[in-house]
């Protein structure tokens, strides 16, 4: 009696939760042992081969798909057996895959007063991003993480879209506070600002030398005007994340899988992970905290300690739906902060430099090479940032030397954003089987910037050239790099597809993609980089049933409204996981 009061119970809710009108659910009409789902009446793309193909309905059992074909044979095998979900013309397709993003900061970012300029926040300029901290310091929110930090905590302001296309500086920034330090970090997460206050906590001076591989901004007189570039930002932020205790990293975590999941993303990267980071993530899966998979980079040059330590150490599979992947490894900064190596001058430099300015290497050719044989040694994966073709070359010396004496089959190394990346180096990553993992969601949000201050035409029409990266036999992935910008799904593949910038240019329409290809970059190709395509990224009997469910097919609207698509559920291996 106790069982069929339990079925009776759950056949209730299954029928309660049919109220949503957004898709119809019919429950199992007898009592069946395994849950299992049967999905049709819409677009089932399974983006499996090179052209589009689509089934009728596809059916999962226990977080694995168990049928893929009509709906004629899923109803006649399972029907009564299932739950039935009548997509009523919705898309339904694989779950996307983050070909590269921070996750753990997506969640710490968001605690942070959000001064991103438009349209994802108010930071227009100076004075909108000092209303914003001042008002963010006085909520909940705030005064929780000037409780656990001691700082006031901004981020995405950016120097190109705000009205004074220039940084904030500590003069700025003690209009928020002169008691208690303040910062906030520069969009691209390569640069930042700091009031008078947190240059005094610091110690920064006159007389304080720039640290190695970053810079610290000064007045014409030779004292900090508060604007940190790259190793000088560090020197700053990593002692404030140390800071965060389990509570904080907690929140952190929960936060971060809310926001991959409400757009798709149910594989997050968290990309050059920290001591401190690592050790959250790690407690996060032992508590069985995660709901969708969580892959880890820890940064190499932090020690290679952290990475062999523990129940984690780097692996294809999973444990409690977290895994290391592997290493990060950082060569140079940011294209739009303009701290990225080139091999050619900057279009117009940035405040305080003079000649031809290239940016700079976070470290020399012996050391990155040194560190990309240690990955290879020990056959661990390796994502290497490198934004600039200068860095690019380096990269590509140091795989190249790694090859020689450690080389293995099927490393899968990713050089991660390639902006700069020039037509004559594609040959050398298809020579050493480096995957690209591109960033074209630049030419919406700086493409402009590019064209008229970072580089010029047209060097600024080749950046992320995913067109010929294709052709030359590579498969790719597109990303976010959140919270660089929102972990937001068709905004990567709108970017990806359409290259259109903020005021409507076209930059570089050689290096356009299809549709079907950009989603190729999110699903099967995605999975691919991280030795996931046996188990993800198409629909095919006997992968994980990770869906996304949109309300408009990208491949049957016009392209330029794919940024319009909405993502109504995202399901992971068989449970709902976000809702719209």
């Amino acid at each position: 009696m106790k069982r069929l009061a339990l079925i009776s119970l759950t056949t209730v809710l299954l029928i309660t939760s049919c109220q949503d009108k957004k898709q119809k659910v019919t429950p199992v009409a007898e009592p069946y042992l395994l849950k299992q789902t049967i999905y049709y009446g819409g677009d089932i793309l399974t983006m499996e081969g090179d052209e589009p193909q689509y089934a009728e309905a596809v059916v999962q059992r226990e977080g694995k798909i168990v049928f893929v074909g009509t709906k004629e044979e899923a109803l006649k095998q399972f029907k009564g057996k299932a739950e039935e979900v009548d997509l009523q013309g919705k898309t339904l397709l694989p779950a996307f895959l983050d070909g590269h993003g921070h996750f753990y900061n997506v969640g710490f970012t968001a605690m942070c007063a959000n001064i991103l300029p438009p349209p994802d926040g108010p930071g227009a300029d100076f004075n909108s991003v000092v209303e914003t901290l001042n008002e963010y310091k006085e909520t909940e929110t705030g005064k929780y993480v000037l409780d656990k930090l001691g700082w006031i905590l901004g981020n995405g302001y950016d120097d190109s879209q705000l009205t004074e296309k220039d940084h904030p500086k500590a003069s700025d920034l003690d209009k928020v506070s002169t008691d208690i330090p303040v910062i906030i970090i520069h969009q691209s997460g390569h640069l930042g600002a700091v009031n008078s206050k947190a240059l005094e906590v610091m110690g920064f001076t006159s007389a304080t030398k720039d640290p190695e591989g970053g810079v610290i901004r000064r007045d014409k007189t030779g004292n900090p005007n508060g604007v940190l570039e790259e190793g000088a930002l560090f020197k700053v932020v990593f002692p404030i994340l140390a800071k965060v205790d389990d509570d904080m990293a907690a929140k952190c975590i929960k936060q971060g899988q809310d926001e991959y999941a409400k757009k798709g993303y149910l594989t997050a990267q968290d990309g050059r992970t920290t001591v401190e980071q690592l050790a959250a993530l790690r407690k996060a899966a032992d508590a069985n905290a995660y709901y969708i998979d969580v892959v880890a980079y820890p940064d190499i040059t932090l020690g290679t300690e952290q990475v062999t330590e523990g129940n984690y150490t780097p692996t294809h599979q999973y444990k409690n739906k977290f895994r290391l992947g592997g290493v990060k490894l950082t060569l140079d900064g940011s294209p739009q902060g303009k701290t990225a190596w080139l091999t050619k001058c900057y279009h117009v430099n940035p405040e305080g430099r003079t000649g031809c300015y290239v940016g700079y290497p976070i470290m020399d050719d012996d050391k990155a090479t040194e560190y990309v044989k240690t990955a290879f040694k020990n056959k661990w994966q390796i994502l290497c940032h490198t934004n600039g073709d200068a860095a690019i070359d380096q990269y590509i010396k140091a795989v190249t030397a790694a090859e020689e004496e450690y080389g293995y089959d099927d490393h899968r190394t990713v050089m991660v954003h390639g902006q700069t990346l020039r037509k004559d180096q594609i040959p050398k990553l298809v020579e050493l089987s480096i995957l690209p993992s591109l960033f074209p969601m630049h030419t919406f949000y700086w493409g402009d910037w590019h064209v008229e201050s970072v580089l010029g035409e047209p060097r600024a029409d080749y950046i992320s050239p995913c067109r010929d990266v294709i052709d030359a036999g590579l498969t790719i992935t597109s990303h976010h790099d959140a919270p660089v910008t929102f972990p937001n799904s068709m905004r990567v593949l709108d970017a990806t597809v359409n290259r259109v910038t903020r005021s409507g240019k076209i930059l570089g329409p050689d290096q356009r993609i299809t549709t079907y290809e950009g989603l190729k970059t999110l699903t099967d190709w995605a999975a691919y980089q991280y030795f996931e395509e046996n188990r993800k990224g198409t629909l095919s009997e006997g992968k994980l049933a990770d869906f996304v469910i949109l309300d408009k097919n990208p491949l049957k609207i016009d392209p330029l409204k794919i940024n319009t698509i909405e993502i109504l559920e995202s399901i992971k291996e068989g449970k709902s996981v976000y809702k719209k």
